[in-house]
């Protein structure tokens, strides 16, 4: 698997989820760098660098869905899903139509997580 497909950027304002994934997610071999705003990430990864994003929907500032409208405007290829602990069924297929590779409803298995990234990188190539 390339550098690339390695790389995960993880943007929720919770800074205890921001750790939790990033010690799952480091120990499944994944490169991990965390923002606690879109803004923030927006800053500090230009749409050039590569990697899958995890994005939470519900931010102060620059919410999940803005943030996925931009980078899907920008003709990013970067494979993005989202997590939410909104309890609302239509998040899912909302989340689909804007843009977004997958969607996990928090809080979620760790496995399926693991399983979306895989799959998410595996359908944009190396990105």
């Amino acid at each position: 698997m390339g550098r690339c497909k390695k790389q995960i950027f993880i943007v929720d304002d919770d800074v205890s989820v921001c750790r939790a994934l990033k010690v799952l997610l480091t120990t499944h071999g994944f490169t991990v760098n965390t923002f606690t705003s879109s803004e923030r990430f927006f800053s500090a990864v230009p749409d050039s660098v590569c990697g899958c994003l995890i994005l939470d929907i519900c931010m102060p500032g620059l919410d999940g869905w803005e943030t996925l409208k931009r980078i899907v405007g920008s003709g990013s290829d970067r494979p993005v899903i989202l997590i939410s602990a909104d309890k609302n069924g239509g998040v899912h297929k909302k989340a689909l139509i804007a843009g977004a590779i997958g969607f996990l409803q928090k809080p979620f298995n760790d496995q399926a997580l693991v399983e979306l990234i895989n799959s998410a990188v595996e359908q944009k190539g190396d990105v």
